[in-house]
């Protein structure tokens, strides 16, 4: 269905100017590299502008990123602990917000979402796989972490450890194509609608559940790698 889409004005310049550069990318990945960049420029002058604006009686924004912070401060104290969890409140809180405005953006018009796209998709889930295992070795050690993929007992090593190896392997792959699979396939249906049905009405419920759909993959997401990070941190005692 990549040939139904109408690649952004925006991107098509940034790709054009990226191929005067040398640099070789698909016009898909071009698209998804230009709307990232707007999201990170967009969100980056809306906190420069509400960084020094708190008010005693809160703004509506404000209100929506206090809730938004008191959430992911909750879910990792909950998932993680007191003493742990305050450690991981802003990067979860930023891998959330990454991923819930990519979701959304397909639905402004003349925008597309950058998570339809899985070199987006698996780059987040990289960047969560290293930073909890590099979370898991700065709290417990190179041989204390290694110990977390042994086993209950040294003797079921040689089993453990190929299990839990794929099975960490498989987050990645889990993490990207399940995030991948729903927008692309929400973005798609509503792009169906919008050209070739009827263009004003059709569209406007699957929006309506592919704003839903956006929320609960982006929760899925953030639930998820609180999940890893905890069972990374874990002490003996949890694991």
């Amino acid at each position: 269905m990549e040939h139904l889409e109408v690649p952004p004005w925006i991107a098509m310049q940034f790709h054009h100017l990226l191929q005067k550069l040398g640099i070789s990318l698909s016009e898909r990945d071009a698209i998804a590299l230009t709307m990232v960049l707007i999201l990170v420029v967009a969100v980056s002058v809306l906190f420069g502008l509400y960084r020094n604006r708190y008010r005693i009686v809160p703004t509506p924004v404000q209100q929506v990123l206090e809730g938004y912070y008191e959430f992911i401060r909750g879910l990792c104290v909950d998932m993680i602990g007191e003493e742990r969890g305050e450690r991981y409140v802003s990067v979860i809180g930023t891998v959330g917000l990454f991923v819930l405005l990519a979701n959304l953006m397909g639905l402004i018009p003349g925008l597309a979402s950058p998570t339809s796209n899985l070199n987006v998709t698996a780059g987040a889930a990289i960047f969560v796989f290293l930073y909890y295992h590099l979370e898991g070795l700065r709290t417990h050690g190179l041989l204390g972490y290694i110990r977390h993929f042994m086993g209950p007992v040294w003797w079921l090593a040689w089993l453990f450890l190929p299990v839990e190896i794929i099975s960490h392997l498989a987050r990645v792959l889990s993490l990207s194509v399940r995030l991948f699979g729903n927008i692309f396939g929400e973005d798609t249906v509503i792009l169906i609608l919008f050209m070739f049905i009827f263009p004003i009405m059709a569209p406007l419920p699957v929006m309506v559940l592919a704003i839903i759909t956006s929320f609960v993959q982006a929760l899925v997401f953030v639930m998820l790698s609180v999940t890893y990070i905890a069972g990374a941190v874990a002490g003996e005692e949890h694991h």
